[in-house]
């Protein structure tokens, strides 16, 4: 799937092509597309059409469009949740601009562009929720019960640690997980973890605060990192909105680096199993927890 970066690619390319656009007409190509919409693409396609996008906000890897009717209150505002799926993509296209083979939703602005949902997998898809308050913040109600992510403005550093340390769990399944932190997915989390020269397997509660802090810190910059660079694209159909791909893969330090040496001291990277994926880390810079004996 996607990493935050990546979607916050997509969101920044559609609040500059797409905020303020009427969505004058909507066709769900694909009953998959629609499956999380309770009352089915027909239902979608008639609560949308006339719309217009207000905004395009995130949280984690969450994305969604707010849309109202033009001119009118926001009090009467819903969203568009986005889900991208393994493939999904959102292009602003002209509409003279041939449909792509996987395209799933077709959305008319009215101004000779089209807003597209492309998903070759079929894993993705729209859903309209209404907004509720979440901390401050109105997010849609599927995404109510996700924690802000290091990218937030509002993100509470302090109030994570906390968290953290009051669970016997591992640091990386602590990252990983949403309603604790939102958006750091297993290459960040790897990538942080190096930074910090922590392992993955180390307990929250064994570790200080200033280590935590030092942990959530680096998710910040790396992630930050990727942002700048586009996002991390190990898939050609992670792309943003104008069909790029990001970059930053070329600089990971220990994510899918097993067996080249470790930018930090020249050990090979090695790759564990976790969770039913892969873990990368450095042997020396990063070493696995004693297991202490009863």
């Amino acid at each position: 799937m996607p990493e935050l970066p990546e979607v916050e690619v997509v969101r920044r390319g559609l609040d500059d092509h797409v905020v303020g656009s009427v969505l004058h007409r909507v066709e769900v190509l694909h009953p998959r597309a629609a499956r999380r919409h309770e009352l089915g693409s027909l239902d979608l396609e008639a609560r949308l059409a006339g719309t217009e996008v207000r905004a395009v906000d995130r949280r984690g890897k969450y994305l969604w469009l707010v849309v109202a009717p033009p001119g009118g209150d926001l009090a009467r505002a819903e969203a568009i949740v986005v889900h991208l799926g393994m493939s999904g993509q959102m292009l602003v296209q002209p509409t003279t601009a041939p449909a792509e083979k996987h395209l799933r939703i077709r959305v008319d602005l009215g101004d000779d562009r089209e807003l597209r949902f492309v998903d070759q997998r079929t894993f993705g898809g729209w859903a309209v929720a209404d907004l509720v308050d979440s901390g401050g913040s109105l997010v849609p109600v599927p995404v109510a019960h996700i924690a802000r992510d290091p990218l937030d403005p509002l993100f509470d550093v302090e109030q994570v640690v906390a968290t953290m340390r009051g669970k016997h769990t591992e640091i990386k399944r602590a990252l990983l997980d949403q309603t604790v932190v939102s958006g750091v997915g297993n290459i960040y989390a790897d990538e942080s973890l190096w930074r910090s020269k922590i392992h993955g397997a180390r307990l929250t509660d064994s570790l200080t605060r200033p280590a935590l802090r030092r942990v959530l810190h680096h998710a910040h910059a790396v992630m930050g990192e990727a942002l700048a660079q586009g996002g991390t694209s190990f898939d050609a159909l992670y792309v943003n909105v104008n069909g790029q791909s990001g970059y930053f893969d070329r600089s990971l330090a220990a994510y899918g680096q097993e067996g080249l040496p470790c930018p930090r001291c020249g050990a090979p990277i090695r790759r564990e199993k976790f969770m039913n994926r892969s873990s990368f880390s450095c042997p020396r810079c990063q070493p696995r927890p004693r297991v202490r004996r009863a």
